[in-house]
């Protein structure tokens, strides 16, 4: 090795290089170190292979007792939202007209858009997530606070503008014409700018014309690796408003793979109430679906059913989908998660649920080569959990035997306070 500065990081490391259905997938050193400089990983092993080699004047971070795992990803998630979580929790549509839409209107504002940005992503790194996947609001200033803000911090994150021309408030509509001229100078602007990457967004259907797909559509065509993200077959009543909109269409999916918004980097949030076509689709075109389960039990929009991903090999991710879901910790967000398998007969283990917010979400969002694995070359974004945060999961640590008991106590009862440390790109961004 060279002799130049960096970071390493000495503790009980874990990460995933496949499905942990696959023992050899699940990589687990007990004293370990990773290396990284500028900001890749350089090296990561058996602490007694990589110390004698450390490059001189590298700073040593060691976490004994802590596990050390890739950087968390939330693939879904409103970041201005984050003002009314916990607004009494009505059904879909009515959450969004008495409380979302109220709140979004404030986004025109630059001050209010970067505080509420700057406050979102300092409680991301909290806790211990390093990418996400954000909705902003139909005004550029929310994107501009965003990326800005992530920016700064050195995050991967994937976000953009809303498209939404009918069935909003004034001040939160646009234009075809508007959403086409704003998100592409968006897009050339910060699309692949550093670490962050756009997302065209089309609210969901209700909330788009068909003139305003289109756009969308041309949009994706001129610039065909940005990302889409919107949302799909969360609520009934939202299933049979998009039937009376798209009467020409065969379901709500259809409308998004008609407009050819479905796909690899096409990260739909919910995907709750499908068909038997839809499933198929989505299996056919491997278009994400990104699972909410604290939102979708707080506005009691149902089960999704996370067996079946795996069954017809769709790609998922998990949404903390804040704000109708109740917490930015995905700790939190797999207990629930956990809670909604068990409800519909399935399972969910701890190797299960970590991979799924950590090399399982990358793979959903084709980030997998540069993100969610501690291999040599891959960005250093890393979260350090302790075991024994509170007193609770202190006392019950004594009575765990396995590493993957561990896990499960820690997505079961562990919440942001079990974050230690969180680092992108190489350098610590919080420290509990």
């Amino acid at each position: 090795m060279t002799e130049t500065s960096g970071t390493a990081i000495r503790g009980q490391l874990l990460w995933f290089t496949g499905a942990p259905d696959t023992p050899s997938n699940i990589h687990h050193i007990e004293d370990g170190v990773l290396l990284m400089e500028d900001p890749k990983i350089t090296a990561c092993g058996p602490a007694k292979d990589i110390l004698p080699r450390l490059p001189k004047g590298t700073a040593v971070d060691h976490y004994p007792g802590h596990l050390i795992l890739p950087g968390f990803i939330d693939a879904h998630v409103h970041y201005p939202q984050i003002q009314i979580m916990g607004a009494h929790g009505k059904q879909l549509l009515d959450w969004l007209n008495d409380y979302t839409f109220k709140a979004e209107l404030a986004y025109r504002n630059p001050d209010h858009a970067t505080l509420n940005a700057e406050f979102f992503c300092d409680e991301l790194l909290r806790n211990g997530t390093t990418t996400a996947a954000t909705f902003c609001t139909v005004h550029p200033t929310s994107a501009e606070a965003l990326f800005t803000a992530a920016s700064g911090r050195h995050m991967a994150m994937i976000g953009g503008r809303v498209m939404m021309d009918r069935h909003a408030p004034e001040g939160l509509r646009d234009t075809p014409q508007q959403a086409y001229e704003q998100c592409g100078a968006l897009i050339r602007k910060w699309h692949k700018t550093g670490r962050n990457r756009y997302a065209l967004t089309p609210r969901f259907a209700p909330s788009c014309s068909p003139e305003q797909m289109e756009v969308a559509q041309s949009l994706r065509q001129e610039y065909p690796d940005v990302y889409v993200q919107s949302h799909l077959s969360e609520n009934c009543a939202e299933i049979d408003w998009v039937k009376e909109l798209y009467p020409e269409r065969n379901g709500y999916l259809d409308v998004y793979d008609h407009y050819e918004l479905t796909g690899p980097r096409s990260l739909l949030g919910h995907g709750i109430h499908l068909t038997d076509a839809e499933w198929q689709s989505l299996a056919d075109r491997q278009t994400t679906l990104v699972h909410c389960p604290t939102s979708n039990l707080f506005l009691g929009s149902g089960l999704f059913d996370l067996a079946r991903t795996r069954t017809e090999n769709i790609p998922v991710a998990l949404g903390t989908d804040v704000g109708a879901g109740t917490s930015l910790s995905l700790l939190a967000t797999l207990g629930e998660a956990y809670k909604i398998a068990q409800l519909r007969g399935a399972s969910l283990n701890a190797f299960e649920a970590f991979h799924m917010i950590t090399l399982g979400a990358a793979q959903a969002l084709n980030l997998d080569h540069e993100i969610g694995s501690f291999e040599v070359g891959k960005t250093g974004d890393v979260v350090v959990l302790d075991p024994n945060a509170t007193p609770l999961l202190h006392h019950r640590m004594k009575y765990t035997v396995t590493l993957e008991e561990m896990l499960f106590v820690l997505m079961t009862i562990g919440d942001d306070r079990a974050i230690k440390a969180t680092y992108t790109a190489g350098e610590k961004r919080h420290s509990r």
